[in-house]
């Protein structure tokens, strides 16, 4: 419901064959297995109550080779102009289909010979019979593809808006599936067809990266199905040509993104001379803005930090270039400066303080006091039941507090006059701050100085 509406629960209802309310409180891998045991009944194969196909005999290089998930080439640390993304459409599920994966297909026991090979281990595939997984894969795939195809089309924005969560819906089936490839319990699932599916990708992605140097691209980063890509003077057709090449060579569409007016592709927080694969932001030239790996991501970032980091991105994002987005700094600072007045002058609601952090296993298995648990004892002597996979949200009341138990306190639990920490509010907004801004060498200090008024060359070095 969260992620596609009311429209995207009919339709995981409606293809899983799945009754609407106990679809509603599936997880998606249930409702995933239930459409391949609808494919297995409709195809009139046995479902076997307990799943009991091994794992392959591998040796220690068998597994150095093939254990290895996707291919990445790590990012060039800093701000770049004018770069463009590429993605592989549903790229694992498009390969399950493409190539028969699945557990009855894999080292299957008919097809020894077999012509059709995994990638670096050799294993085989069946050419007798399509699986269960692929069969499900294709019909996912077609449908969600003809939806996005109709959201395209349509010209009545509510009409637009029912077929993308349609199709975002289908879109969640898709990656589970290849979850579930390896998951030990999953009755089609096959560990040694997982590990293949990750070699057919790591093989997409070197010849998609290939063959786009060939065209005279530069690779500025690439991650599992996705690429950035630079080359001077480039525009959306060459782009689309270089997809269309791509696709048609690799049998996986790939899908042109945009080109970014500026990304930044963020360092390590401990290790800043470290490029991180998922921390990176930039403003397309439609004017989308993309973020990952930063506080506005995070599930825990207050609101007050969120605000503050997002309002500062759209500060930065009104740049041109990476030399408009080095002017604009200023400007950014100065969010973090107003923020900062507003928390110190007691003008933030208390409700925008709130953390939330989930509890990931029961109370008595935490060794450690961390935040979240003490807040669950809080609640637990209000006679309230807390367990594994609840969310916890407090109040950080007095962080550095010996006395732990008063260094944070339930959203229950505050009243009028409850206090928060504001030492570390405005630490979390200078760290939020100085991420934003780390590829130009910021670091909290450096934002706290300026927040507090002081002069110093990093403003006037660039």
């Amino acid at each position: 419901m969260r992620e596609c509406g009311l429209e995207g629960l009919i339709e995981i209802a409606r293809s899983c064959r799945v009754p609407l309310h106990r679809a509603s409180r599936s997880s998606i891998g249930t409702s995933m297995s239930s459409l391949q045991f609808f494919q297995a009944v409709k195809d009139e194969f046995l479902i076997p109550r307990n799943k009991r196909i091994a794992e392959a005999f591998k040796s220690a290089y068998e597994l150095l080779v093939g254990d290895r998930g996707g291919f990445v080439y790590e990012p060039r640390m800093g701000i770049h102009d004018r770069v463009g993304e590429v993605d592989f459409s549903s790229m694992y599920p498009s390969l399950m289909a493409k190539y028969n994966i699945s557990a009855e297909t894999v080292l299957c026991e008919c097809c020894p010979d077999s012509r059709l090979r995994v990638p670096e281990l050799g294993y085989h595939i069946c050419e007798k019979r399509d699986g269960i997984v692929p069969k499900v894969l294709r019909f996912a795939v077609e449908k969600r593809r003809r939806y996005k195809k109709l959201a395209k089309e349509a010209k009545d924005a509510r009409l637009r808006e029912i077929y993308d969560r349609r199709q975002g819906a289908l879109k969640w089936i898709l990656v589970t599936c290849f979850g579930y490839l390896g998951y030990r319990n999953a009755k089609f699932g096959t560990v040694d067809g997982h590990m293949g599916v990750c070699a057919f990708g790591r093989q997409a992605l070197l010849k998609a990266a290939h063959i786009a140097e060939n065209r005279g691209f530069s690779v500025i980063h690439g991650i599992v199905d996705s690429l950035w890509l630079k080359k001077e003077g480039a525009t959306s057709q060459e782009y689309v040509g270089l997809c269309e090449e791509i696709g048609s060579k690799v049998g996986v569409p790939l899908d042109f993104e945009g080109i970014y007016k500026w990304i930044a592709f963020l360092p390590s927080r401990t290790h800043p001379n470290v490029p991180v694969l998922n921390r990176y932001y930039g403003v397309k030239e439609d004017g989308n803005i993309k973020v990952r790996g930063l506080e506005v991501r995070r599930r825990d970032t207050p609101k007050f930090v969120y605000d503050a980091q997002m309002e500062m991105i759209k500060v930065l994002a009104s740049a041109d270039d990476s030399k408009g987005f080095i002017k604009e700094i200023p400007d950014a600072l100065k969010v973090v400066k107003e923020y900062r007045r507003r928390l110190l002058e007691g003008k933030v609601p208390v409700w925008d303080l709130v953390v939330t952090k989930r509890l990931s296993k029961n109370l008595g298995d935490y060794k450690q006091k961390v935040s979240q648990v003490i807040a669950a004892e809080q609640l637990l002597r209000e006679g309230v039941e807390v367990s594994a996979g609840k969310s916890m949200r407090f109040l950080y009341t007095s962080a550095d507090n010996k006395r732990y138990e008063r260094r944070v306190k339930t959203k229950e639990l505050i009243e009028e006059g409850t206090n928060p920490d504001v030492r570390k509010y405005l630490l979390l907004l200078y760290s939020a701050a100085s991420n934003i801004l780390s590829p130009l060498g910021y670091s909290p200090k450096d934002v706290y100085d300026h927040a507090r008024g002081f002069q110093y060359a990093k403003l006037t070095s660039f």
